[in-house]
């Protein structure tokens, strides 16, 4: 695989700027030196069209999703969408994919969420495999990797694909993932993190940011294999919760989380810095701060 993921990337919601203010921002990470920009998919705009767009805009950031969701697409268009965006900008695209989550499958796609998330992902990655595709072929494939948590998925996205995106993970939850990928795998973790050194403004920041994350199973039952029980989950989330997956403090802190990830075997690590007065959308003081060609 010729896509080089690089060390440090930016995960963000970019969905509350305008399309130019999206590519001014792009190129502002691409300057920074950040090596990748990952898009999750929510009930927001089309991150595959968002990134076309972005990938005309800019001229080597790596453009990924965090995650697209597969219930969203069936495999043949997923396949084509892979090919297409490979073709448009080689090199530079990474497709994330994930099993969501029940109540944005059901409840608000109206879709039926299996209960089997690793089957089903297997049977939608061998569907991509089957599926017809008569286009002109890219010169190289995009890489996919997992949203994958636990053992299983894990051991899926090292078997089916370039490798693991874990989100609301700790380091110690990316050494368990290393020992489970094998040594070959993309390991790209997400980490959270916070420019603030109060105490109390960064739990509440960071609380109102995780809330919806700590009341889903898929991260509740993860992080229970690492110490973590309902108590931790109630209230927004205990002050145990809250430090183990967000990086709060300062600079010092925030690059010790990061490097803390890298030693446990990541490959690369894209940070989700949130804003001190906690409205939607990323930290440009935090970005600048931890740019890989801050001078």
């Amino acid at each position: 695989m010729a896509t080089d993921i690089g060390r440090l990337g930016v995960w963000s919601f970019i969905d509350n700027l305008s399309a130019p203010e999206a590519a001014a921002f792009a190129q502002q990470l691409e300057a920074w030196g950040y090596s990748a920009l990952w898009i999750p998919e929510a009930v927001n705009r089309d991150p595959f069209a968002i990134i076309g767009y972005l990938a005309a805009k800019t001229s080597k950031l790596i453009l990924a999703t965090g995650i697209a969701n597969i219930y969203a697409r069936d495999p043949m268009t997923m396949k084509a969408i892979r090919k297409t965006l490979a073709e448009l900008a080689p090199g530079r695209i990474v497709i994330g994919l994930g099993v969501s989550h029940s109540h944005l499958v059901h409840n608000v796609r109206g879709h039926e969420y299996s209960n089997k998330p690793v089957s089903t992902m297997r049977a939608y990655l061998e569907g991509m495999e089957k599926a017809l595709y008569m286009g002109k072929e890219p010169a190289e494939e995009a890489p996919l990797v997992l949203a994958a948590l636990r053992q299983n998925m894990l051991k899926l996205a090292a078997e089916k694909t370039q490798g693991a995106h874990p989100y609301f993970v700790t380091p110690e939850h990316t050494a368990r993932a290393r020992a489970t990928l094998g040594p070959d795998a993309w390991l790209c973790p997400e980490q959270m993190v916070l420019l603030e050194t109060d105490p109390a403004k960064a739990r509440a920041v960071a609380r109102k940011n995780m809330g919806i994350y700590l009341g889903l199973p898929n991260y509740q039952n993860n992080l229970r294999e690492y110490g973590f029980g309902d108590a931790d989950f109630a209230d927004g989330g205990s002050d145990r919760v809250i430090d183990a997956i967000c990086a709060w403090g300062d600079e010092a802190t925030i690059r010790a989380r990061i490097k803390a990830h890298h030693d446990a075997g990541a490959t690369h690590v894209c940070i989700q810095p949130f804003r001190t007065d906690g409205e939607m959308g990323p930290d440009l003081r935090t970005l600048e701060l931890l740019a890989p060609n801050r001078k």
